[in-house]
């Protein structure tokens, strides 16, 4: 089904809106000068790790240990993942060498 000029427009119009509204929405809340509160500096400090852990298990649940390769790709590239990040504590750089090894090894094993 094709979609107008004006029906992309306005799609288009509404996804800028809501993501500019989500950029500004903590500054209009806590502004500059203004105390943030204990609970959301709370959410701010253990959120992260949860929502971390919660990824793994969504993306390690399907892994089968019984059949070859073992899930040895998905082993190696999450603890490579988790090293690089203790040592250098460097998102991008972890998260992008654990990428690179896990499809590195599910095409050579």
């Amino acid at each position: 089904m094709p979609v107008s000029a004006f029906t992309s427009f306005l799609i288009i119009l509404a996804v800028a809106v809501t993501t500019f509204g989500t950029r500004v929405f903590p500054f209009l809340v806590f502004p500059k000068g203004k105390e943030i509160p204990d609970v959301v500096k709370y959410l701010g400090r253990v959120l992260t790790p949860a929502v971390i852990g919660m990824l793994v298990v969504y993306c390690l649940r399907s892994t089968t240990v019984w059949s070859a390769p073992y899930g040895l790709p998905e082993a190696a590239a999450v603890a490579v993942t988790a090293l690089l990040h203790v040592w250098k504590r460097n998102n991008l750089l972890s998260i992008g060498a654990g990428t690179v090894l896990y499809m590195v090894l599910i095409q050579c094993l």
